[in-house]
């Protein structure tokens, strides 16, 4: 969108009542570029109509009106004293109405996030130094030419091939391969661009507009945040390298749903495969103070705690420079699909193409001849093919199926999204969360809490001053400076939910999906267990304070103010709802699942659609169900296992 100066000028008012600076050497939101950084990031949103409920939004933010919405009377927001603003935006994120909860949600992680990943006009944020945080460390002039050479059109271009994999993650990087192996002639088409080890080093911000998808950012209620990869190799180049297998139990679970082969040793041996493919190793996986803790504080309640296998060769150095791996791998030691299955899939022969956004699968007499895409700049491209391998993520891969006519009811239908909390402890000692290996600790204790498998499970992430914000309240500009200074010596323990109840994907009148989620009652009663259950693991831990991502600003210090029966009664009464405590989905799931009938599934154990035969669905969409663990081995070994199966049709 191109913001007119009204709407700026309301934008820079919300961002510097959320972040006013203190005077003393953090300066206001307006002064480092946080309005532009917004409209940077909520430019890249394909979505119209959020871009224009945002430009409603800031177009009546200082009317006389919206100062009644909220509650300030019959005035305008800029006749409001510094304190009154403070107090309007509360009085948004208090409100009894989910909806209203939801904008002032938006608005707070747009301002909080863009303020602290900006670098300002030195290059360098205040807030940075003041809390020791490295900023951005440049790229490494000693990393190797990128191996690949995908093709980049800027023309149009109609492609023919045999098959054309739709998306280049975890899942359509292992089918690329296993397809191209077979001998067939494979086109891969990525939405996003190619980025390699001399590419990375740049920053939060530079990651998130490069890296990460552009929308939809949320689901539509505001319920939870959505986090996913859009570039060649996908998630696979952004995750925390933790590589686990799908759990035994889960596999006969989704064998009962009428895909036999997941217990069987079809799918056994694909785990194998693509764990010896891609390196997954437990050797590189030393305690950083962030697992540290996790350790400490699980090990003193008497829980389990395993060490966590990671897909990484022996250049990765799991300390300083692993933290920063959730924003490329300078070092080209995660061992992403780009690193491993894309590399043999253009070894032998398969063109790889970026930019190049697909919108349509074209079908005619229940075959699919051809997919239509178009690249950022409007140049279309024609890829005719004999099969169609889609592997776009559980967001887009619905929406594609949709927007190409299918209508089995399955399509969209079964999201999952592995509702993911924090609960932050801040300790006498500096932790620098941003450092360490990206994942090393796990603990399972609570992973079982109704005797069928669902529950959470807790585990550490390296966290940066931009990606913490998505996971924590803001109860005014003073707490939020507080907690800011105070974030080398805080560590959080991460909370991931297996849920049961699931969500949906839709397409709004351009195309373009809508995800709607809320989390149920069932699945909230077990993150409020892992609420508390990491909360008593940081008090374990030695924890000075303890708070959550409650938007009612819960918190308590061990020994001196309050306690964690106090802590667990606050949570629950808080709730769960929209815009009631901060929730990430990092793990997108289930939304094309495969089954053994059109009247439950969306495609066959063999990943074809019911209606069209050759569309194959090969990515995170084909779950069943929510696995309970980080889902990247998974995707590949469905990846690799359905094109190995393709392939002996094709053949």
């Amino acid at each position: 969108m191109e913001p007119t100066a009204e709407q700026r000028a309301a934008l820079g008012m919300i961002c510097d009542t959320f972040l006013p600076g203190d005077g003393l050497g953090l300066p206001p939101a307006t002064e480092v570029g946080t309005v532009e950084t917004i409209f940077r990031i909520l430019g890249r949103n394909p979505r119209e109509a959020e871009q224009k409920q945002l430009a409603m939004l800031l177009g009546l933010w200082d009317s006389r009106g919206f100062g009644l919405a909220t509650g300030s009377g019959f005035r305008r927001f800029s006749t409001l004293s510094p304190d009154q603003r403070e107090a309007a935006l509360l009085r948004l994120g208090d409100s009894g109405l989910a909806p209203v909860r939801a904008v002032f949600q938006a608005l707070k992680q747009a301002s909080l996030l863009a303020y602290n990943v900006s670098p300002g006009p030195t290059g360098t944020h205040p807030l940075w130094k003041e809390i020791g945080y490295p900023g951005p460390v440049g790229r490494l002039e000693s990393a190797p030419q990128p191996p690949l050479s995908p093709q980049r059109f800027t023309e149009p271009a109609t492609l023919d091939c045999d098959v054309v994999v739709v998306g280049s993650g975890a899942g359509g990087g292992a089918a690329a391969a296993v397809l191209a192996e077979a001998g067939l002639d494979v086109v891969v088409l990525e939405r996003g661009g190619y980025y390699d080890d001399r590419d990375f080093g740049d920053g939060e911000l530079d990651a998130l507009t490069s890296l990460y998808s552009p929308g939809p950012a949320a689901s539509a209620e505001g319920q939870i945040t959505l986090v996913a990869g859009t570039c060649l190799g996908g998630g696979t180049v952004v995750n925390w390298s933790t590589s686990l297998p799908t759990p035994d139990r889960v596999r006969g679970e989704w064998a009962d749903s009428g895909v036999p082969q997941f217990a069987t040793d079809e799918f056994g041996d694909a785990l194998a495969v693509v764990s010896e493919r891609i390196g997954v190793t437990d050797r590189k996986s030393p305690l950083s103070a962030r697992d540290g803790i996790l350790e400490r504080g699980a090990r003193a309640l008497g829980w389990d705690v395993d060490t966590l296998p990671r897909n990484v060769d022996n250049s990765c150095d799991a300390g300083i420079e692993c933290g920063r791996c959730g924003y490329g791998c300078r070092l080209g030691a995660k061992q992403s699909v780009t690193k491993t299955w894309l590399a043999d899939a253009a070894g032998r022969g398969a063109r790889l193409v970026v930019d190049a956004d697909v919108r349509e699968i074209v079908v005619r007499a229940g075959r699919a001849e051809s997919v239509s895409a178009v690249t950022a700049a409007g140049v279309p491209i024609t890829v005719r093919a004999k099969t169609v391998v889609v592997a776009a993520g559980a967001i887009q891969t619905p929406a594609l199926l949709r927007r190409s006519g299918l209508r089995n009811k399955n399509i969209g239908r079964h999201l999952r999204l592995h509702p993911a909390a924090a609960v932050f402890g801040v300790f006498e000692d500096e932790i620098r969360p941003w450092e360490g290996a990206l994942q090393a600790r796990i603990s399972r204790h609570h992973a079982d809490l109704d005797g069928n498998g669902y529950g959470v499970i807790y585990e550490t992430g390296p966290v940066h001053p931009g990606l913490a914000t998505g996971f924590m309240s803001w109860r005014g500009a003073a707490q939020h400076r507080a907690t800011m200074l105070d974030f080398a010596r805080t560590s959080s323990i991460g909370i991931i939910t297996r849920d049961r109840d699931p969500g949906t994907v839709s397409v709004d009148g351009s195309g373009e999906p809508v995800v709607k989620y809320r989390l149920s009652d069932y699945d909230a009663a077990h993150l409020h267990t892992g609420i508390v259950g990491a909360a008593s693991i940081l008090e374990a831990a030695g924890a000075q304070r303890i708070y959550s991502g409650h938007q009612a600003g819960i918190s308590f210090e061990p020994g001196t103010r309050g306690s964690l029966a106090e802590f667990d009664a606050a949570t629950k009464k808080a709730g769960y709802g929209p815009g009631r405590c901060a929730l990430g989905a990092l793990h997108i799931m289930g939304s094309a699942r495969m089954g053994g009938t059109p009247a439950l599934s969306a495609t066959d154990p063999d990943g074809a659609t019911w209606e069209v035969p050759n569309i194959v669905v090969a990515d995170g969409s084909s779950f069943p169900t929510a696995p309970g663990v980080n889902p990247m081995l998974t995707i590949e070994a469905i990846g690799y296992m359905t094109a190995k199966r393709l392939a002996a049709r094709l053949r």
